[in-house]
């Protein structure tokens, strides 16, 4: 959530031309690379021993694990979109796999909110360019895109679940 606001805040001030747009989309997806790249190794590393660690929470572990295997298992390597990266190096997914998706999944994230941050700072402050209004509906298709995703796979567990008792 921090990473998402600073990222935001980040276009946003390249759309004032206090930052450089580029430089902004480069770290946050090097940020993201790395970010995932860590959560997998620990999941790798020590995740049998974290999810097996006794505990008021190990319960809500286990289920938080069961829940990623399913993914995994529904939607192969597009789990990594959805799931923690602990659950990928937990669930032992190949790691050339899972740098690959993590990499594609920091990317569409990153072009998401970095093009409607800097296309909203753009149209806010007077700037109506062609291309201000086109990076903006960029921005906004593919967060809707990312969302309806998100908000079907959800759906489908709810109704799943409610079937299955």
């Amino acid at each position: 959530m921090v990473g998402s606001l600073a990222l935001a805040a980040g276009a946003a001030a390249a759309s004032q031309g206090n930052l450089n747009l580029a430089l902004v989309v480069v770290i946050s997806v090097v940020a993201g690379e790395v970010g995932g790249l860590l959560g997998y190794y620990i999941g790798h590393r020590w995740g049998s021993q974290l999810l097996a660690r006794p505990g008021k929470r190990q319960a809500s572990r286990q289920r938080l694990m069961d829940k990623g295997e399913q993914a995994y298992a529904k939607w192969g390597r597009m789990a990594v979109f959805f799931t923690p990266a602990i659950i990928s190096g937990t669930a032992k997914m190949k790691f050339n796999q899972f740098a690959l998706w993590n990499l594609f999944a920091s990317i569409l994230f990153t072009l998401s909110v970095t093009a409607t941050a800097y296309g909203l700072g753009r149209v806010a402050t007077g700037h109506h360019s062609t291309t201000d209004i086109v990076i903006l509906l960029f921005g906004l298709s593919l967060s809707t895109l990312l969302t309806v995703l998100v908000v079907r796979r959800h759906r489908r567990r709810r109704a799943q679940l409610a079937m299955n008792g």
